[in-house]
Parts: C-alpha cells; sequence; structure tokens
C-alpha cells in the first residue's frame, strides 16, 4: 500500500481522542506508514471549551477544519461518529477513499427502539446531568462487556472528563444531533459495517439493516460492547486491514 494513506478516526457522543485508546496504537502497527488522525467534535476533548451543534453536518463541517484533505481519507468511525462518516461520504464523496462504520445507526432504517435498546433509556438520559465520576463510571457500564470493573481505566476517563469536561449544553446538543440523523441515499464510497452482537447500547440488528440496505460489507463481533474499539482492538484492525487489502486491490485492478 502507498505511504499516503490518511485514517480519520471518529468517536461518538460525549467521547474524545484519548479515548480510542490502544486501537490507534494497533491500527498503526498495521499501517506503519500511515498518517492517523484523531479530531475532535466541538464541545469534547480539545474542543470543550465550544459548544457542540446540534446537527451531524455541523459536526461533520467542524471535523472537515481540522483534517488536512490534499488526499482521499479513509474513515473509522463509532456509533454517533459513523453518522458523521455517513453524512461526511454523501456531502463530499471525493473526500473519502473508503469508511468502517463501528455500532451506528440512522432513521430511517431502523426504529428508535433499536438505535437506542429500551432497557438503555433511563440510563441514558440522566447522564447529562450526572457528576462526572458517576457519569463516566456509567458509561464504561454501558458501553464495554470486557472493561466493565476496570478501575485503572475508569480513573482515566474520569480524569480526562475533569481535565476537558463536556457541558451539559453540549451532551445534550450531541445526544438531539444523534437522534435527529437519517439517510436519504446510499453512499458510493466502498463501506465496511462492523458490530457487536453483544452490544447492550445500540441493538447490532442497526448495524446488519444498515448492511443489507446498502449492500455493504458486513463483520459481527459476537462478545464484545458498543465500545468495540476498547473491548476488541486487535480483532477489529486485523478486521479492517483484511478487508482494505481486498478492497483496494479490487479498486486498483479496476
Amino acid at each position: 500500500m502507498s505511504q499516503s494513506e490518511h485514517f480519520v478516526l471518529i468517536r461518538g457522543l460525549w467521547r474524545e481522542a484519548r479515548h480510542w485508546g490502544e486501537f490507534t496504537a494497533h491500527l498503526q502497527q498495521q499501517f506503519p506508514a500511515a498518517l492517523i488522525s484523531t479530531p475532535d467534535i466541538p464541545g469534547n476533548g480539545l474542543r470543550n471549551h465550544e459548544i457542540s451543534p446540534d446537527t451531524i453536518a455541523a459536526m461533520t463541517y467542524a471535523l472537515r477544519q481540522q483534517i488536512n484533505l490534499n488526499q482521499p481519507v479513509r474513515l473509522i468511525a463509532l456509533s454517533m461518529g459513523g453518522m458523521i462518516a455517513i453524512d461526511w461520504m454523501m456531502r463530499y464523496p471525493k473526500e473519502i477513499e473508503a469508511a468502517v462504520l463501528i455500532n451506528t445507526s440512522a432513521r430511517p432504517l431502523s426504529p428508535f427502539y433499536h438505535r437506542l435498546r429500551w432497557t438503555a433509556y433511563p440510563h441514558v438520559l440522566p447522564l447529562i446531568f450526572q457528576s462526572i465520576a458517576k457519569r463516566e463510571a456509567d458509561i464504561l457500564r454501558l458501553t464495554s462487556n470486557r472493561h466493565q470493573h476496570d478501575t485503572k481505566l475508569l480513573e482515566s476517563w474520569q480524569q480526562w472528563q475533569q481535565q476537558n469536561p463536556v457541558s451539559p449544553a453540549s451532551a445534550r446538543n450531541q445526544l438531539l444531533a444523534a437522534m435527529k440523523f437519517s439517510v436519504t441515499a446510499k453512499p458510493q464510497q466502498p463501506l465496511l459495517v462492523v458490530t457487536s452482537r453483544a452490544d447492550r447500547l445500540v441493538d447490532y440488528r442497526c448495524s446488519r439493516k444498515l448492511a443489507q440496505t446498502w449492500n455493504a460489507d458486513y463483520v459481527e463481533n459476537e462478545s464484545a460492547g458498543h465500545d468495540l474499539p476498547l473491548d476488541e482492538p486487535e480483532w477489529l484492525v486485523q478486521n479492517i486491514k483484511q478487508w482494505l487489502d481486498t478492497t483496494i486491490n479490487e479498486l486498483s485492478s479496476q
């Protein structure tokens, strides 16, 4: 593969670049020459002093301003990040070479009670108003099946939120943007949809429906939680590498 690979990683609700954890290092290991960008959505991480937009389109615009777009990029996007990736592919198709969508969902392809499991509603909505310590503990419990009781990881997450807190206004706007997002057409770029069958936050059938509707490549993990890059970073990178090797080779031979 060429030296000009550029991966852009996009996280979901209330998360920032550091939440990619070991996944970024595993990705770099598999693609040693690649540039890996991990921009923050306004309101999160290094941009926490800003108020998050309440639309996915405005988030896309903000992320594009942070990225070197001299060449087409490869998106790897999780949850709400997947919605941003879809929007980016649709509205700026020449900027995206390929995309990997992880545990994402969109109207009208999936019902609201799949996009956020009904059992998660009582836990998710109060998160906006909770203390940093409790919110991060609840998010870890909801999104990870492997690290639920990892106190060291939880302490890191709590510390990051103390350093770069997400305001209640930004938290609300991000949730609103994700709830409102809908798709009207199919992206034309190569697409890999990845899901966790054991996701307790978003029903895996949202990803399956997306892949079926768009005739996209699809892979399932049996045991990981919603935060698949956290629970299974090596498995995820291997699947992305395998898919890209096949996909890019097919494109270059056409």
